[in-house]
C-alpha cells in the first residue's frame, strides 16, 4: 500500500460501511457471526468505477472476489485484522477501519468461534446509509443475492482480543 494509491483509491470507492449480523438461535445451531463491507456506490466515478478500484484494492491484500472462502489464520500476511471488545467490532484493512457496536451474542459467538466470517461486497448497497437501521429483510435480500455473494470476497478473520 502505498500514499499515493491512498489518495487516488478512496475517492473512487467512496463511502464504505460495515454491517455485523449473526444466525438466529431458534433456527438452531449457531455459526460463526458474520461481518459485511460495502461501498454505497458514492464514489467521484460513480458505482461502476467504485466496484472496479474495490476488486483492485481487494487484490492488493490478497483477496479474489468470486474465489472460495479463505481462512485469514492461514494468511497472518493479509493485512485485515479484527478486535473484538466491550460490545465492540473494530476492523482495520487497507482503506477501511470501522468501529461497530456488536450484540452481547454476536461477541459471545466470535470468542466461541475465534473467527468471523467477512464478506466484503464489490456490488454497492446503494440505500444502507450509516446510521440509518438496515431491517433483516433487507440485509437479507443484498447479501443473498447470488450477484452480491459471487462477486464479493469471502474469509474468515480471527478474532483477537485485547487480553490475547
Amino acid at each position: 500500500m502505498t500514499t499515493g494509491n491512498t489518495a487516488s483509491y478512496v475517492p473512487l470507492m467512496g463511502t464504505l460501511s460495515v454491517i455485523p449480523w449473526t444466525s438466529d438461535p431458534a433456527e438452531g445451531e449457531r455459526n460463526a457471526p458474520f461481518l459485511l463491507a460495502y461501498s454505497l456506490g458514492d464514489g467521484r466515478e460513480g458505482p461502476a468505477a467504485g466496484e472496479e478500484t474495490l476488486r483492485t484494492v481487494l487484490g492488493e491484500i490478497g483477496l479474489r472476489a468470486g474465489e472460495e472462502v479463505v481462512d485469514l489464520a492461514d494468511k497472518p500476511s493479509t493485512a485485515i485484522t479484527l478486535l473484538v471488545e466491550a460490545g465492540r467490532a473494530v476492523l482495520t484493512m487497507p482503506y477501511l477501519n470501522a468501529q461497530c457496536p456488536v450484540p452481547p451474542e454476536w461477541e459471545e459467538d466470535a470468542r466461541r468461534v475465534g473467527h468471523v466470517y467477512f464478506i466484503v461486497a464489490t456490488k454497492p448497497w446503494t440505500d444502507a446509509v450509516p446510521g440509518r437501521p438496515v431491517t433483516e429483510e433487507r440485509l437479507r435480500a443484498f447479501v443473498g443475492d447470488d450477484e452480491v455473494l459471487l462477486s464479493a470476497a469471502h474469509c474468515l478473520v480471527p478474532v483477537r482480543s485485547l487480553t490475547g
